[in-house]
């Protein structure tokens, strides 16, 4: 009995065995391509699958999708394309399929993409283009990689997902321009709170002052503790006229429009060790004239924002800042030895709770046609890089309406001065 019991385990693995390697072929057939029909038996009889119908349906979908679909060879030409990607870049059909994707390209979004499909094996890999149109124009996009198997050198290597991102775009750039247009009103606003300070607040303050001393002069000797209480209400009084000095200085830097940036920045750097202890290595190039205002108040604004985070949040022992100019672009370094923080992920974690001081010295440097770097993280510090080119572009007549009159004044004297 137990040989019998054996004997049936045996045949019964041995089926097992063949029925298994019957199925890996059939996967293996099927994966690359010599089946086009699969049989399957079941209880209500055997039935037909077609590999062509099932690729049918996958291409409905494919064609329904409001994004490009390509696949690619090694090589990159293009074995299947839908009408979205056709519509994209304004060809027919029939003249995408079996064309060269680097035909829709420029020779730097072609030299970019290159490392992207290499690596795309490991994790996919996304990146934005500007697609070439059959009638010369540009379509922003980007571009989705996925791998795909291939078994000889002209089976599809690549599958592509490209999104048109001129909606996008466009959004992006209304939002950018309110977010300059907000920043014009900002300032406009400030300097009309600043002269409203000056000139009416800081002078009220000194009338009071003048008024206590005089008050306190007035009283006897036998009054003596009456006296001091006033001088020190007049010294109080001082210390909130300067106060309010400060505040205004900062609303609208008369330093600035007046001794130029470099100027400021000694001021501002004085300031705060003054204010915080914290000493600060200040370098500045010798600038023989003067920069446009708006790049100057760019500059100035963001340093403004980066002292305050500092005092706020780094726990700094030491700030250096670095201000240099080459080639007809400025850069200002601005760096301290704190705590730091995530950079990488600051921006999309804030979602609009915090993080606008960053937001904003990022606008103001691309407001002026400029480019806005930070580097930071836990315990090594933070450190700030901002480049603008000098004389790229004057503002338009309504944006120099805008300034504040004194800084128009300013812009104006410096075209003068270069001769533009």
């Amino acid at each position: 009995m137990k040989t019998t019991r054996s004997e049936n385990n045996s045949r019964e693995l041995a089926e097992c065995r063949a029925r298994l390697a019957v199925a890996e072929e059939t996967l293996r057939a099927i994966r690359s391509g010599e089946v086009d029909t699969v049989m399957v038996a079941g209880k209500e009889g055997s039935q037909v699958f077609t590999l062509e119908g099932a690729e049918q349906a996958y291409r409905l979908l494919i064609e329904s999708m409001n994004e490009g679909a390509v696949t690619l060879t090694s090589d990159k030409t293009i074995l299947y394309a839908n009408h979205c990607f056709a519509r994209m870049i304004k060809c027919p059909l029939e003249q995408v399929i079996g064309n060269s994707f680097r035909t829709f390209l420029t020779p730097g979004d072609l030299a970019a993409l290159k490392p992207h499909l290499k690596r795309a094996g490991q994790t996919g890999s996304k990146i934005e283009v500007r697609l070439k149109a059959d009638d010369g124009s540009h379509t922003p996009a980007r571009i989705s990689v996925c791998p795909l198997q291939k078994h000889s050198s002209n089976q599809a290597a690549f599958g592509l997902v490209v999104t048109d991102m001129s909606e996008s775009k466009r959004t992006e750039e209304l939002l950018r321009a309110l977010t300059h247009r907000v920043v014009r009103m900002q300032e406009s606003e400030r300097g009309r709170v600043a002269l409203e300070l000056h000139d009416n607040i800081t002078q009220l303050l000194i009338a009071v002052i003048i008024r206590s001393k005089t008050l306190a002069d007035g009283f006897s000797g036998h009054n003596a503790g009456t006296r001091k209480e006033a001088m020190g209400i007049g010294r109080m009084l001082g210390h909130a006229a300067d106060e309010v000095e400060r505040i205004s200085r900062n609303l609208r830097p008369g330093v600035l429009e007046h001794l130029g940036l470099v100027a400021v920045f000694h001021a501002s750097s004085q300031e705060f060790e003054k204010q915080n202890g914290v000493p600060v290595q200040l370098t500045c190039v010798t600038l023989k004239t003067r920069m446009p205002a708006e790049t100057e108040l760019a500059l100035y604004r963001i340093l403004q924002e980066a002292l305050k985070n500092i005092s706020k949040h780094s726990r700094a022992k030491q700030v250096s800042i670095c201000l240099t100019k080459k080639e007809g672009i400025v850069a200002l370094t601005i760096k301290d030895d704190g705590i730091g923080f995530e950079a990488d992920h600051f921006f999309t974690k804030t979602k609009g709770n915090g993080g606008l001081g960053l937001l904003g010295m990022l606008e103001r440097a691309a407001y002026v046609g400029g480019a806005f770097t930070i580097k930071s993280a836990r315990r090594w510090g933070t450190e700030i890089q901002v480049s603008i080119p000098l004389f790229k572009k004057a503002p338009s007549g309504n944006q120099l309406d805008q300034l504040n009159q004194p800084t128009k004044r300013n812009y104006e004297k410096n075209n003068r001065a270069t001769g533009r």
